[in-house]
């Protein structure tokens, strides 16, 4: 078998746990020396394949490489850049094949969401209509863990761990507050058109704490929801609410929406917590507080789940096994066999069914009153946000690795981005 190089890049919203996904795809490829000559990684995700600049990460020393798996965020930098189709930017795609062929690549590794499955996949057939062999592997990751055809996202775990804490540790804040001042707390979560995230807030109900759990898959209803807000302060003297950024009216106008978009042309949100507490004030009277969560929730790796740094890594780890067993176009997959004791295989599945194919909660996930979770659901979460996988504190601080990132010499002329 010849020896190719491999490419690497991260793609849309960074995660605690993608860099434990690049560490294993580096540190697998690493150990086939005679199947895989040199793994270049993208500056800036897939862009850095368009302009030709490719990192060097075999100019990192093992011991940077093996600190990946607990630094968060994207050490080679990602970004929101969608390919349009074949047909209408043909031009861009092409660019991607000439870059791999000048610089001798075979293998596809790309990190990322349901947008980020439709690029590899679209790739890979391009490369196969045009007689070059590569071979593109989807590496999963979102936190909004909508991905299909999986049990779970890397990235989720940690968010949902995140989430849960700080809605039980706020909760206990409001709660020692509610007789002479705040009696509801506001807390914002991502999750476009899937409540995964948001349903991390109800576990919160595990310690007795009255929270309300507001759903993209459940239309709202304000003066139901008000109803319900009263009924929990009245029994508790306070109550917390989680809300999803994709929570929305009836006529499916997002509570939260700004009127932008971002550059995968999806509707910017931004704003749910104060627009839901503003109703609370207006029709209870009572004082608030609200938060988002925003960058916090998915850049937490002090509080990264242990389960989902294991399997982010053993993904990436996957991913490049899967493309020496001459697989692609496929994803690897978490295949979920126990909840108690918790057990999952790893699978695969074709991207012609990942791309851009959303998973949402399903409705037996949410309690029939549409505000919190069942204990099905709560089965579900329970092992993804398991056990504490810790950085290295030095002075009171987490040590993270940054990486040299050093450039490959190009050889093509430049590329300019539409």
């Amino acid at each position: 078998m010849p020896i190719l190089n491999a490419f690497y890049a991260q793609s849309g919203g960074v995660t605690s746990v993608i860099n434990a996904s690049a560490c294993g795809v580096i540190e697998t490829a690493r150990r086939h020396p005679d199947r895989i000559g040199k793994l270049y990684a993208g500056r800036n995700g897939i862009i850095g394949a368009l302009t030709e600049e490719l990192i060097d990460t075999g100019a990192e020393s093992a011991e940077a490489i093996a600190a990946l798996r607990s630094t968060p965020s994207g050490a080679f930098g990602s970004c929101r850049y969608k390919l349009k189709s074949l047909e209408k930017n043909r031009r861009e795609y092409e660019r991607l094949i000439e870059v791999f062929k000048a610089h001798g690549i075979g293998y596809f590794f790309y990190n990322g969401g349901g947008d980020s499955a439709d690029t590899c996949f679209k790739v890979s057939q391009l490369s196969q209509s045009m007689g070059y062999a590569l071979q593109a592997i989807h590496v999963p990751k979102t936190i909004d863990n909508d991905l299909p055809l999986t049990d779970c996202c890397p990235g989720f775990g940690s968010v949902a761990k995140y989430v849960a804490v700080s809605t039980i540790e706020a909760s206990f804040d409001v709660r020692s507050m509610a007789a002479t001042s705040t009696k509801v707390f506001v807390l914002e979560v991502m999750g476009r058109h899937a409540g995964w995230i948001a349903a991390a807030g109800g576990l919160a109900a595990d310690q007795g704490i009255p929270v309300v759990v507001l759903f993209p898959e459940i239309e709202f209803d304000k003066a139901r929801f008000i109803a319900r807000v009263d009924e929990l302060v009245k029994q508790h003297g306070y109550c917390s609410v989680v809300v999803s950024e994709g929570c929305h009216h009836p006529d499916g106008t997002f509570l939260a929406e700004q009127g932008t978009r971002d550059a995968f042309g999806h509707a910017q949100l931004g704003g749910a917590a104060p627009v839901v507490a503003q109703m609370v004030k207006e029709a209870l009277g009572h004082k608030f507080h609200w938060a988002v969560a925003d960058y916090l929730q998915r850049a937490a790796r002090h509080i990264a789940s242990a389960t989902d740094v294991k399997q982010a890594y053993e993904l990436g780890q996957r991913a490049v096994e899967l493309a020496l067993e001459g697989r692609n176009a496929v994803m690897p997959t978490i295949e979920r066999t126990s909840d108690v004791p918790y057990a999952y295989r790893i699978g695969s599945a074709p991207l012609e069914s990942v791309a851009n194919v959303e998973k949402p909660m399903p409705r037996d996930f949410i309690s029939d009153d549409g505000y919190g979770i069942t204990e099905k659901c709560r089965r579900y979460l329970l092992p993804l946000i398991e056990g504490e996988d810790y950085p290295a504190y030095s002075g009171g601080l987490p040590v993270y690795v940054t990486l040299q990132n050093m450039a490959v010499p190009k050889k093509l002329p430049a590329f300019e981005i539409a």
